[in-house]
């Protein structure tokens, strides 16, 4: 049963029910449960331990005995971040910071744009991306009566399409190394890093992801149930729906007081921030040097341990977020040891739901392996024999596939690069590295599709939107922007150029946004002229 179509049912199975129960546990349970079944051939003592080492396998790796510390470190992270949540939101530094950004970012365009810009900025990885920018951005959006899923969208669609494009991102570092892998041995021209520097045009979805998500912040035309959101957002004040669960939303009522400062929340995220990038140049560098590389820029990102930097950086942030508001208690009436704790166990809380919904994910993602889904899908198109003209499209929409089906684009990226790899190199060398683009970007689609997907969860806990109402309203989203991308690489296959497919993605995208615009005015025209 692995490596044949019915290694595809589970994930099909959990993503249906996802949709369908909006059930989120309930559904990626089913989905494990099925994959157990799958992977130990019906045995039911077999399945039971099948089952029982796919939900540990977060916590232990059971191939080579040890702690699983990467996904110990990244659950952690979470956990610190709601503790810091709650610290903040206690000694009054949200409010504060609101009131502070109030008089600096007037507009709602201003509060969208600087999530949108926050979001590129940061740029090393998507984890730390997506919790980091939620943080520092949701005060803000809150107080422009933005909705959770808006940020939720703006945060997803800034994380991975850029850091699949920065050669110096915890996301380079490993494509370059893959491209390297892939190169050895054949007669290539140029490098794995100049051969990355060069497919950062071809990457059409994150052109047309950023293109888009830049227009969405300028303008306030939205579809389909994105513009439901925030039509009520933007009437009544409801960012999220209070009915349905929230990871990282806070349920404690804490004093109100006037002794909060900026400063009680900048300092832990700016602690945060600088520890984690210091943590992740350290790290790398320790662990090149310790391999007898050069510890260049490229080497030290290649080799950073991202979850122990992260871990360190939310640690730091968390005891200067304690501490900020133990100076408070001299002055504020209202500051207690006893708030102190309801705070911790109060993030924690929180919190709980998102690392719930990770372990089932990682959970679900370790049984597909098992079933070598990836590889089925790979072999589909590797055994089709499809005109070269086609295939860097084809290749986009697989990549969608597997890494929606799989609910990672790493593990897609792993396995289809080679593969794409090899095709090219046999049959056009000239189409290789718009292959290989192609991969990168149907594997960031089908990430930003999949409900099962750990950076989507980490985005809709980051900007603290219920997890579905994320999906459902990036899903038209990044299915505008996977349709534009189809077609530029239809043109690029065709013409055998990368300018003329960038360049029809850049028209298709100037067409619509026009079109989107016109729309809208005549829209605000009709209303205006029915009042």
């Amino acid at each position: 049963m692995t490596g044949t179509w019915i290694s595809i049912i589970p994930p099909i199975i959990a993503i249906v029910m996802v949709l369908a129960t909006r059930r989120v546990l309930l559904s990626l349970g089913s989905g494990i449960v099925v994959a157990a079944i799958l992977v130990a051939s019906f045995a039911p003592g077999e399945s039971l331990v099948v089952l029982w080492e796919s939900i540990t396998v977060s916590f232990w790796d059971w191939e080579s005995s040890a702690l699983n510390s990467d996904n110990i470190n990244i659950m952690l992270f979470i956990l610190f971040l709601g503790v810091i949540t709650a610290f903040v939101s206690l000694s009054g530094g949200s409010r504060a910071f609101a009131d502070w950004a109030v008089h600096r970012i007037k507009t709602k365009r201003g509060a969208k744009l600087l999530t949108v810009g926050l979001g590129m900025a940061i740029f090393v990885d998507d984890y730390f991306n997506s919790l980091a920018v939620g943080q520092i951005s949701r005060p803000i959006t809150d107080h422009h009566k933005i909705s959770r899923a808006k940020l939720a969208y703006f945060i997803d669609s800034t994380s991975a399409p850029i850091c699949v494009v920065s050669p110096i991102s915890s996301w380079g570092a490993y494509l370059i190394g893959l491209l390297g892998i892939i190169f050895g041995g054949a007669a290539i021209s140029y490098s794995p890093l100049s051969a990355f520097v060069l497919m950062i045009p071809m990457n059409f979805y994150a052109v047309s992801t950023l293109a888009m998500v830049f227009f969405f912040a300028w303008t306030n035309i939205d579809f389909f149930t994105m513009k439901k959101h925030e039509k009520l957002a933007a009437e009544t004040g409801q960012l999220y729906d209070p009915e349905k669960e929230i990871p990282g939303q806070l349920k404690e009522e804490f004093p109100t007081h006037s002794h909060g400062k900026v400063i009680d929340l900048a300092g832990p995220i700016i602690a945060l921030v600088v520890v984690t990038i210091s943590m992740m140049i350290l790290t790398g560098y320790q662990a090149s040097v310790a391999e007898g590389l050069n510890p260049t820029i490229w080497t030290i990102f290649e080799n950073t341990n991202v979850p122990f930097a992260l871990v360190v950086g939310g640690l730091i942030g968390t005891i200067l977020a304690i501490v900020l508001y133990t100076l408070q208690m001299k002055n504020n009436e209202t500051a207690s040891t006893a708030l102190m704790g309801t705070a911790f166990f109060s993030g924690v809380k929180a919190m709980m739901p998102a690392v719930l919904i990770l372990i089932f994910a990682w959970a679900l993602t370790d049984l597909i392996d098992k079933l070598d889904t990836g590889l089925y899908l790979s072999k589909v198109v590797s055994d089709a024999n499809l005109p070269i003209a086609f295939l860097p499209a084809i290749i986009f929409v697989l990549a969608g596939l597997m890494a929606f089906s799989t609910g990672t684009s790493w593990g897609s990226f792993g396995i289809l690069l080679p593969i794409a790899g090899k095709i090219m190199l046999d049959a056009s060398p000239e189409m290789l590295l718009p292959a290989l683009a192609a991969v990168l970007a149907g594997a960031v689609f089908g990430d930003h599709c999949s409900p099962i997907s750990d950076t989507t969860i980490l985005s809709s806990t980051g900007a603290g939107c219920n997890h579905l109402d994320h999906v459902t309203t990036q899903l038209p989203y990044a299915l505008i922007s996977a349709a534009v991308s189809v077609s530029g690489y239809l043109v690029l296959g065709i013409t055998g150029s990368v300018w003329l497919g960038f360049l029809a993605v850049v028209v298709i995208l100037v067409v619509l946004f026009s079109v989107w615009t016109m729309r809208s005015r005549n829209n605000e025209t009709g209303l205006h002229h029915s009042i």
